[in-house]
């Protein structure tokens, strides 16, 4: 998979089923894993996998193939390949499938159908699956014809991988895969997009960005995509600017660096529109402004001020709000010729922006010991950083209790720390153990909450399957905090009086014993009440050879 250049034509092979040349197609793909819930309609290509050189990682449910698949894509920065089982197991996985939309993790979504001859017969499980997708992916086919079979999976991999990346999903009916194909076995093609402005439009973007007093920088996932870490923090430090992320899921620039400003909320535009509501300079690059569930309907900026906007993806530029500059072009390349010209020009001193940045370089702020009153979840992330002696790889879906795990967790290097995005619930368990698939050598930590983990829960079975030995914590608070905050804001916009919660928020009672559950799937696990536990309950998970869980009481409800 990758830029072809000067390739000969490929010529047609010896017939072969489709049902065994889509394997072939995908290990020239690179695919080494399919994840997948099996079904009737799907048993012919599922029957010849085992064959190939793929392995089948079996789910429980379809969310949690999705899952698995999502955090492997993301962790792997590669693309992952999905079975869903016809309509049902589409509509299944669909909501997953939104978050890697929203995410821009490049999936390859296949599912199964009778066949194209039963088309007309309204039959048992029949659907227009295309339809069904569509919404929720980047492009969505369906194979007609055994002689383009493998070139619609090529294309359908291409625009997948291809930024903005994102889910795709192509239907194969059966009796197309039955019939022969000569379709010779190709990578998929690539295309680059390392593409850069033109060099008048570079100095137009630092014309605006040295004129400003109080700059300020926005930026997404397009810039860990990009690999355009350390290009960011080079103009940040140069212009002296504050970054915040938005629409973000990735490391996009040491937290511990004292410019970061950390994640802005998803929830209120008027919350995310203060990080940029004093600034005379914007710079914006790989997301959109904002990413909310209630945006702000104004402009976010102050009269005046001015907006350089850079991203591949042309739709989220100016999507909301206008901009002076327009660039659709690759964040790290524009990033470094942006970091080259304020190099050389003046800072207040008289001297060079370099020269400053070389005088007085930027120390990390780096975690201190949790002080009195520190909570159950700071503690056992403070433990966690203690003792963790290789690589730290954290997938965090902790929600409510993600601010405390941050204070002593940090997303210090790309790939090592990686958030919930998109808005499904369930995605922390699944995701844990497709990153740990993608890096074996990497201690990999999920932490969910206690309602979000009842999505996925069976994931476990499938860790336990494959020895694929993640670390799961459930932050436990008995009920759906984020949904008290929330409605919290909602009563306070709306000047009612605070009052009890809505009953369907509370998760209390009957008990849920994540421990026993995890153990019911063979995975070793313990629960956690006191901060006297933490040292050992760590321990003991770092040392087990197995999955293993932690059910982490957050909060109590006495």
């Amino acid at each position: 998979m990758g830029l072809v250049s000067g390739m000969p034509a490929a010529r047609d092979v010896e017939p072969r089923p489709g049902k065994v040349a889509i394997h072939q197609q995908w290990t020239a793909d690179g695919f080494t894993f399919m994840f997948g819930n099996p079904g009737t309609v799907e048993q012919g290509f599922l029957d010849t996998l085992e064959d190939s050189d793929l392995q089948y990682v079996l789910a429980l449910q379809e969310t949690v193939a999705v899952g698995i698949a999502d955090g492997y894509a993301r962790a792997s920065g590669g693309p992952a390949l999905v079975q869903l089982h016809s309509g049902v197991g589409l509509g299944n996985g669909i909501g997953m499938i939104y978050q890697a939309k929203r995410g821009h993790a490049p999936l390859l979504v296949v599912a199964g159908e009778s066949g194209v001859a039963y088309e007309s017969m309204d039959a048992q499980m029949a659907c227009d699956l295309v339809a069904m997708a569509r919404p929720v992916t980047k492009y969505a086919t369906r194979v007609v014809h055994p002689g383009s079979v493998l070139r619609v999976l090529r294309r359908a991999l291409k625009i997948a991988m291809t930024p903005p990346r994102g889910p795709v999903f192509v239907s194969l009916p059966m009796d197309v895969l039955d019939q022969l194909t000569s379709e010779p076995v190709v990578p998929a093609v690539i295309p680059t997009r390392r593409v850069v402005p033109v060099a008048a439009e570079v100095d137009t973007a630092l014309d605006i960005l040295t004129a400003g007093i109080n700059p300020v920088i926005v930026v997404g996932d397009g810039v860990a995509v990009s690999g355009a870490q350390r290009e960011l923090t080079t103009v940040a430090e140069l212009l002296e600017a504050p970054v915040y992320g938005a629409d973000l899921g990735e490391v996009v620039m040491d937290t511990a660096h004292p410019l970061w400003r950390g994640g802005l909320g998803h929830m209120f535009g008027e919350v995310s529109g203060r990080s940029v509501a004093e600034a005379d300079v914007v710079l914006v690059v790989g997301t959109y402004l904002f990413p909310d569930v209630f945006p702000s309907l104004s402009s976010p900026f102050r009269p005046g001020a001015r907006i350089v906007h850079v991203d591949l993806d042309d739709y989220e530029i100016a999507k909301n709000h206008p901009v002076d500059l327009a660039l659709v072009a690759d964040p790290r390349e524009t990033l470094a010729r942006l970091a080259a010209g304020l190099s050389a020009s003046p800072d207040r001193a008289g001297g060079t922006r370099a020269a400053r940045v070389a005088r007085t370089p930027y120390t990390p702020v780096l975690p201190s010991e949790p002080g009195p009153g520190a909570s159950m979840m700071e503690l056992f992330a403070a433990e966690v950083r203690k003792q963790v002696r290789k690589h730290l790889l954290v997938f965090d879906e902790a929600l409510t209790a993600s601010p405390d795990l941050g204070k002593q967790i940090q997303g210090r290097l790309p790939g090592s720390y990686f958030l919930t995005r998109g808005g499904s619930l369930g995605v922390g368990l699944p995701g844990a153990i497709g990153a740990k698939l993608a890096h074996p050598e990497a201690e990999v930590i999920g932490f969910t909450g206690d309602g979000g983990s009842m999505y996925t829960f069976q994931c476990l079975w499938s860790a336990v399957r494959y020895q694929v030995p993640a670390r799961f914590v459930i932050c436990n608070n008995s009920r759906y905090r984020l949904l008290d905050d929330n409605i919290s804001q909602y009563w306070r916009e709306r000047d009612i009086a605070a009052h009890d919660f809505p009953s369907g928020f509370d998760l209390s009672g009957p008990p849920i014993d994540f421990a026993g559950l995890a153990r019911s799937l063979s995975v070793p696990a313990i629960r956690v009440e006191k901060p006297a536990d933490i040292e050992s309950a760590v321990a003991g998970m770092l040392a087990s050879p197995l999955p293993f869980l932690i059910d982490l009481v957050t909060e109590t409800t006495e």
